[in-house]
């Protein structure tokens, strides 16, 4: 029987700007409700198009934590291990909007942005756009290899 586990990456085979992964993620109304059952996060501005376009957003906006969650996948994805992934941090700067019919398509790329060959870890750097514009700065995962 061949071997079919996935490589894990080599710490010393890594240098900053290699890119390590791209991903599109979907994000649709039925993923919201689901994301929003489970989280327990019902706040109007997540299903109520009427009520989202009242307090000055574009319509019914993809909850950050579920738009950070669902592009985290491709670094632990990468690394082999979700366990590798030992801490992830960002900034929200723009809301994903998402449409009645269809989905909002959100870009990802992981580069890396800093080696620590002592701490035997890296610093992915997540550049995460919808519709060409930045919807999460300083996305940054540590994985240890």
């Amino acid at each position: 029987m061949a071997d079919t586990a996935r490589l894990r990456p080599v710490l010393a085979d890594l240098a900053v700007g290699d890119v390590v992964g791209t991903r599109t993620v979907e994000l649709d109304r039925s993923r919201l409700v689901r994301y929003a059952g489970a989280s327990g996060d019902f706040n109007p501005i997540h299903w109520d198009e009427s009520f989202a376009t009242a307090v000055g957003l574009p319509g019914v906006i993809a909850h950050g934590m579920l738009t950070m969650g669902s592009v985290v996948g491709v670094v632990s994805d990468w690394a082999g291990d979700p366990g590798a992934v030992v801490a992830y941090q960002t900034r929200f700067t723009k809301p994903v909007p998402v449409p009645v019919a269809g989905s909002a398509t959100v870009e990802v790329s992981a580069t890396i942005g800093a080696v620590d060959a002592d701490a035997g870890t890296v610093r992915v750097d997540l550049t995460v756009t919808h519709e060409d514009v930045k919807v999460l700065g300083r996305a940054q995962a540590t994985v240890r290899l």
